[in-house]
């Protein structure tokens, strides 16, 4: 694998979890066991009902474009050869919203309410970033 040059997660005790199931390609978030609120990002407590029991649920990753910016200025070195690239805030059909970048189509095309669907980028041994395309 060539290295991977870009800025990358900081992986603590409270996200640890989450990238272990990015690495199995497999996007999962807490939902609270009591009130089955899914939160992301994770936290040790509920915030609809403070509850601090929840369990890792598996999401479909499917969703839509809520927001997005696209980038025409490389503002971190390592990303000058992506520019123009697309940044979202995805909705997730189960409720959450999470960041991320829009590939595989151009920035032009990425639209509000743009139907959206889940891959992982095998970043490094270790790290596995969610990112999304267009849903077919």
């Amino acid at each position: 694998m060539a290295e991977y040059k870009k800025p990358l997660p900081l992986i603590d005790e409270d996200n640890a979890s989450y990238w272990e199931y990015c690495k199995k390609h497999e996007l999962r978030m807490q939902k609270c066991t009591r009130c089955g609120h899914i939160r992301f990002p994770p936290s040790i407590i509920c915030p609809k009902c403070h509850s601090m029991e929840a369990e890792w649920t598996k999401l479909s990753g499917k969703g839509k474009v809520y927001s997005f910016v696209i980038f025409d200025r490389a503002y971190h070195e390592s990303y000058k050869d992506d520019i123009p690239y697309a940044v979202a805030i995805i909705k997730l059909d189960e409720g959450p919203r999470m960041e991320s970048n829009v590939t595989g189509c151009n920035v032009e095309d990425v639209k509000i309410d743009m139907p959206l669907e889940l891959y992982f980028d095998d970043v490094t041994d270790k790290v596995s970033l969610p990112k999304f395309k267009p849903a077919k």
